[in-house]
């Protein structure tokens, strides 16, 4: 058998489906796992007759590949990697390439990147969505670290990539270090929002409604032919329908506690760090923690009593309104989820393409919809544009959609259904649409115990003044600060 054009470290089900993806795509792919049999089972099973060589050792695996050398690696993310990573190094040449598929955090992507061309090497930290399915069919990647690699596995990562647009590959280089990590980071931060907003419509029509798991799977299946066509409502409607063996609705019957990876709190804690307001992301976050503390929660329903919800109204009337809070919430995720690449961007000097960054994102990957059409159209027209609400489309609609986004909310807060994502995204919208916050109040208190000084809207911006607001103050100010 010829020389791999690839190898591949970890043989999970990404693993494996990764492997079979590039030999369908006419690259013949070398395989290891630290469990033998794994490789061998995978070798003799779903590979058997296919270029894909088996390697039992680290060493084999190199020796397996040809020049310049490139070993993707689909372990767990952290301490994993860099011991991968270690055995690797002393076994490549110059101009190797060394590829992490995993949902590693950013800045140890970037630590790596500049420890590996350090020692000669390149280094290619990627996102990589889709799930399993993606993984075999085509997934949505999302390539940075050292630029040089780019034009080495250019041919191999746009070949597997989920394909829109004529033929267009949802995969491009994204940057520098760990601008690929960050934008998965990012995608999946989104991802967050965009499950606990249609989790939040679910309990809405549920509990308020009284729907039934059939009744919510039409709507969601309706949804998924209109503007919110998505791969996520896709699945919810297909949930919704899926009956256990009893006959009854499965879903009814999983326990309400969420697990997470890390990556939605990466984004959140990362907002923090730059500042940037990425409230509906950080409320999906929040809203999986407070699902995990189960039995608190059950023993606090003992104790602690709201309104019995009751819905008066239009049924129909109530769930289109439901339809477009949705919808304007979405826009609300996707915007923050933008900004936050922005100020990364200019924080970490990365050259991002935002429109080629939705573009990337339209097929193979979990937050796939017709909306990231919308999004690329937004910033091909304006690559400038500072926030997503701005551009004409998204204004119309997010305008447009706002008095049935209130209903919504109100109806939820009035009747004791916490809808955490939906009340955020909205309070995030009034925020941002604000010319005058109360941030000056905020000011002043913080003036008042701390020194911490202001400035003034009838003198120039920078310049700081600072009260003796009891007169046992004194005149002496704090520095300014920002956190």
């Amino acid at each position: 058998m010829n020389k791999g054009n690839i190898a591949l470290i970890g043989i999970g089900v990404m693993g494996e489906n990764l492997s079979l993806n590039m030999e369908s795509k006419g690259f013949t792919v070398a395989v290891f796992d630290i469990d033998k049999a794994k490789v061998d089972n995978f070798v003799n099973g779903r590979a058997k007759g296919k270029k894909i060589i088996g390697a039992h050792s680290v060493k084999e695996l190199i020796d397996a590949l040809e020049k310049p050398r490139k070993v993707m690696m689909m372990v767990q993310a952290g301490k994993t990697v860099d011991t991968v990573i270690d055995e690797l190094v002393p076994l490549m040449d110059k101009g190797d390439i060394i590829i992490d598929g995993g949902n590693s955090h950013f800045p140890d992507t970037t630590r790596r990147t500049k420890y590996l061309e350090s020692k000669g090497l390149l280094f290619v930290g990627t996102g990589v969505s889709g799930g399993e399915e993606g993984a075999l069919l085509g997934p949505s990647l999302m390539p940075g670290g050292s630029s040089a690699a780019w034009p080495e596995i250019k041919p191999i990562f746009q070949s597997i990539a989920a394909k829109v647009d004529n033929n267009i590959p949802c995969c491009d280089w994204i940057g520098e270090d760990g601008a690929g990590h960050f934008v998965k980071m990012v995608h999946n931060g989104i991802e967050y929002g965009d499950m606990q907003l249609i989790t939040e419509a679910y309990l809405i029509m549920k509990t308020l409604l009284g729907m039934s798991a059939d009744e919510m799977h039409e709507v969601f299946a309706k949804w998924n032919q209109g503007e919110l066509n998505s791969y996520l409502i896709e699945i919810t409607a297909d949930i919704l329908a899926y009956k256990d063996a009893d006959g009854k609705p499965l879903v009814d019957k999983i326990l309400d506690t969420a697990g997470q990876k890390g990556t939605g709190k990466w984004a959140a804690s990362t907002a923090l760090d730059l500042g940037i307001p990425l409230t509906t992301i950080a409320e999906a976050v929040y809203a999986r923690c407070l699902s995990a503390i189960k039995e608190e929660r059950v023993s606090a329903s003992k104790i602690l009593t709201g309104p019995t919800p009751k819905f008066e109204g239009d049924k129909k009337a109530f769930i289109d309104d439901l339809g477009k809070a949705l919808y304007a919430s979405k826009m609300v995720s996707y915007a923050q989820g933008y900004e936050l690449m922005r100020a990364a961007a200019a924080e970490y000097k990365w050259n991002l393409n935002y429109g080629g960054v939705a573009l990337m994102w339209r097929g193979g990957c979990i937050i796939r919809s017709v909306f990231l059409g919308k999004i690329k159209e937004a910033f091909d027209k304006n690559p400038g544009l500072t926030n997503l609400l701005l551009d004409p489309f998204f204004k119309e609609k997010i305008v447009s959609s706002q008095e049935a986004w209130r209903r919504v909310v109100a109806s939820a807060v009035v009747n004791g259904i916490p809808a955490p994502a939906l009340n955020s995204a909205l309070a995030y919208f009034d925020g941002y649409r604000a010319e005058k916050l109360p941030a000056n109040l905020l000011q002043a208190q913080r003036d008042y115990f701390g020194a911490h000084r202001y400035e003034r809207i009838d003198k120039p911006r920078g310049e700081f003044f600072h009260t003796n607001w009891t007169g046992r103050g004194g005149t002496t100010a704090s520095t300014v600060y920002n956190v």
